[in-house]
């Protein structure tokens, strides 16, 4: 933490205005620069809340010497190579998640890291949430045991979000489920599995090709670097939902079948 109060640029308006009025009621922070594509829209946050540098171009963000870290709320598909090109810049960086959406870009982000010394963080607000805090406390205090297994799920409405989000395959959006389990054992897991509602969109999957076997009813994906990690997704029937709670939902993937 430097003496004065370091300088933040938003990137990214739609999520990523919410974030502007903390950082302006934040000691350490100052609310230096926002960016977004549109100009009219730009103005708009920046005349509400006195935002007086404002930038159309994520690259003229990272060319500006004042700025000390970046906070990137993009969309999903910019998180990696913007983050990648901010810490390259010499900036720190906060992302919202997920971290990328290739093994290769998040494997360059931690690389970058140890090189550079910066800061980088993916922003998991999930950790943050009293649920989260009561169960971390409970475990450190010893209330739950030895724990042997541990679950989670994540159930959000996204009706009105961005087109982007609905639909994506559920591994693609696993964090707020994932991170808490790692974070109250404090453990690196061995693998990891997760289940969607199987609502994935037919351009989304023409776009994902390979590795993804999809067919209209299960959708798996495995990686040759984290052969156990898989994702899997299930489309039920409305009607169906009891029954495929206690039968068709146990059942093991085979090769997208």
């Amino acid at each position: 933490m430097t003496a004065r109060p370091i300088n933040v640029a938003i990137v990214g308006l739609g999520f990523g205005v919410q974030f502007v009025p903390i950082y302006q009621r934040h000691p350490s922070a100052n609310m230096y620069a926002i960016c977004r594509r549109s100009r009219p829209a730009l103005d708009v946050v920046g005349d509400a809340f006195g935002v007086k540098t404002r930038y159309e171009r994520f690259e003229d963000v990272l060319a500006d010497p004042a700025v000390d870290f970046v906070h990137i709320n993009s969309p999903l598909s910019d998180h990696g190579w913007m983050s990648i090109a901010a810490l390259r810049a010499g900036k720190h960086v906060m992302c919202t998640i997920p971290m990328a959406l290739t093994l290769d870009e998040c494997q360059e982000i931690v690389e970058l890291v140890r090189e550079t010394g910066l800061k980088y963080m993916m922003a998991e607000t999930v950790l943050y949430s009293r649920e989260y805090m009561f169960a971390r406390e409970l475990y450190r205090k010893g209330e739950l045991g030895s724990i042997q297994f541990l679950q989670g799920s994540h159930h959000q409405d996204m009706e009105g979000w961005p087109d982007g989000w609905p639909g994506l395959p559920p591994m693609y959006y696993a964090t707020h489920c994932v991170s808490p389990c790692l974070g109250i054992l404090g453990r690196e897991a061995h693998s990891v599995s997760c289940f969607g509602s199987g609502r994935i969109r037919e351009d989304l999957i023409a776009r994902c090709g390979s590795p993804f076997a999809v067919d209209r009813r299960i959708s798996r994906c495995a990686t040759p670097t984290f052969a156990r990690a898989s994702i899997g997704a299930y489309s039920i029937p409305r009607g169906n939902i009891a029954k495929a709670s206690t039968s068709s939902a146990r059942k093991p993937l085979s090769n997208g079948r």
